[in-house]
């Protein structure tokens, strides 16, 4: 059964704030990146238009050809992360009368930072349609008062949303980042994921526990 925004305003109180100062981690000014992760985001993105030229895309092409390259260069496989792969979650999309369904799998970084990856034969599958299943997962450890933050990607697209459940239940998104734009999006999503990897780990450095790993 697949979750709903209604839901979650039922269940949470949710509520989307348009207030920029709450979300403000995605848009301020990020560290430049260096020449050499310029050059390999460049690649990236070719391998993946390359691979658009000849649909459909395997179910695990874009893990493989664009998330592990970011992940990779963020940090995010070294201590104090820790990846834990949640159980998927199947979504669909009606399409000339046509079920297309796909897969949500849900990647976990130190409990407040989600990963959520769009896994479907279409490349043009929303990201916006994961945005509702993102919000209950970040959401659903009442034992964590700080905020969490998540990433939506479908190889193509990138999001990033914002949630908090204290004091009140609010949550806010990023502009949507896309691979067919200009210019390398990749470059800002790497400085994005890297910005709220520091906040995901920001209370364990405040409490010393990350010399303890």
């Amino acid at each position: 059964m697949q979750v709903t925004l209604r839901e979650l305003k039922q269940t949470f109180g949710l509520q989307q704030t348009l207030d920029p100062t709450f979300f403000a981690e995605w848009s301020e000014t990020h560290e430049a990146l260096s020449e050499a992760e310029q050059q390999l985001l460049d690649r990236v993105k070719t391998n993946f238009v390359e691979l658009m030229e000849d649909p459909p895309m395997l179910e695990n092409s874009v893990k493989m050809v664009v998330l592990a390259p970011l992940l990779d260069l963020a940090g995010f496989y070294h201590k104090p992360f820790r990846i834990e792969t949640e159980t998927s979650v199947d979504v669909e999309l009606e399409d000339e009368g046509r079920v297309i369904r796909g897969r949500i799998d849900v990647l976990v970084l130190k409990n407040r930072l989600w990963l959520l990856v769009i896994e479907s034969k279409r490349s043009d599958f929303a990201v916006t349609r994961a945005i509702p299943q993102a919000l209950a997962d970040m959401l659903g450890k009442p034992e964590i008062a700080q905020p969490t933050f998540g990433m939506i990607t479908n190889g193509n697209e990138f999001l990033f949303l914002k949630a908090t459940r204290q004091p009140k239940a609010e949550y806010a998104n990023s502009r949507l980042f896309s691979l067919v734009n200009p210019n390398n999006e990749l470059w800002v999503v790497l400085q994005v994921l890297r910005r709220l990897g520091e906040e995901a780990i920001a209370p364990e450095l405040n409490d010393g526990e990350f010399c303890k790993n």
